[in-house]
């Protein structure tokens, strides 16, 4: 395999063109990649940040066998690749001159990847997050529901999803790929947050979803404020959040957690979502110049 099996482009329609029927063909493994792009289609490309997205292709025997995206300043993200192909690949990017300050695909890409980076830059990769995805089975609401109810957050609670969701990335670790605000009014737009309320009305937890695409869907975020957890509120707004999208004829509904977490994967686990695969995200430090 040659690094010029490897075909790059900012075209985002000529991209989908060519290998949106590859994303299509395994949406729960490729989910981020199609809710990204989407994303990128009806928000502008400009939506992660300034610098323009790179997108790539893997076409052997006539047909897609892979593909990646980066929306800078973040990680590649990569479908499932062979050693070979992921070698391919980081010889590829080296010889565009792309920087890839990290990775994240599924765990046995991701190694492979970063092994490959290594040969060819002398980038040593070091784990930042390790990722388990799951698939909803049969939904399961957890006993007992607290008091309260779901609401779908509207206008009214910009504020709030803005403040909300800089906390929920600083408690995760991570770097917002959007920034606040813009990512508060995309959801609001269609719908994508609910609240689980008290009984005041005043928001407990909230559990976001992303739009349809490819017939699938991803609940993200989840998110309680530290000093309301473990009083039953993120899973009772998970299993609301999840009920609608099954009331909507979405079948196909999938989340991440961080494996650092055993007390998320308890729950979702508990509300009838069960594992697909594991993903892992590395950060590199150390290259080459390129």
């Amino acid at each position: 395999m040659r690094p010029d099996d490897w075909q790059c482009t900012h075209d985002l329609s000529g991209f989908l063109a060519h290998a949106g029927g590859f994303l299509r063909s395994r949406p729960d493994l490729h989910t981020v990649a199609l809710t990204v792009t989407e994303t990128l289609r009806t928000g502008g490309l400009r939506a992660y940040g300034d610098e323009a997205p790179l997108f790539g292709a893997l076409e052997l025997g006539g047909q897609v066998r892979a593909a990646y995206f980066r929306t800078p300043p973040y990680r590649l993200n990569v479908t499932p690749l062979t050693p070979e192909e992921a070698d391919a690949l980081a010889a590829h990017l080296v010889a565009l001159r792309h920087p890839v300050p990290g990775v994240i695909a599924a765990r046995e890409t991701t190694e492979a990847f970063a092994a490959a980076w290594r040969r060819h830059t002398g980038g040593r990769g070091t784990v930042s997050q390790r990722q388990r995805l799951y698939r909803l089975g049969n939904l399961t609401v957890p006993q007992p529901v607290p008091a309260g109810r779901a609401r779908v957050a509207g206008k009214e609670d910009r504020e709030q999803l803005v403040r909300w969701y800089g906390e929920f990335i600083a408690s995760i670790g991570d770097h917002a790929a959007r920034e606040a605000a813009a990512w508060a009014d995309s959801r609001i737009a269609y719908g994508g947050v609910t609240f689980w309320e008290g009984e005041d009305g005043t928001p407990l937890a909230m559990a976001g979803v992303t739009p349809v695409v490819a017939g699938q869907v991803r609940i993200a975020p989840v998110y309680t404020p530290a000093h309301l957890r473990g009083r039953g509120y993120a899973g009772a707004a998970t299993a609301a959040v999840t009920r609608a999208v099954l009331a909507s004829g979405i079948r196909e509904v999938l989340l991440f957690t961080d494996l650092a977490n055993p007390t998320s994967n308890s729950l979702y686990q508990r509300i009838g979502y069960r594992p697909v695969a594991e993903f892992t995200a590395y950060d590199f430090r150390g290259a080459r110049s390129l």
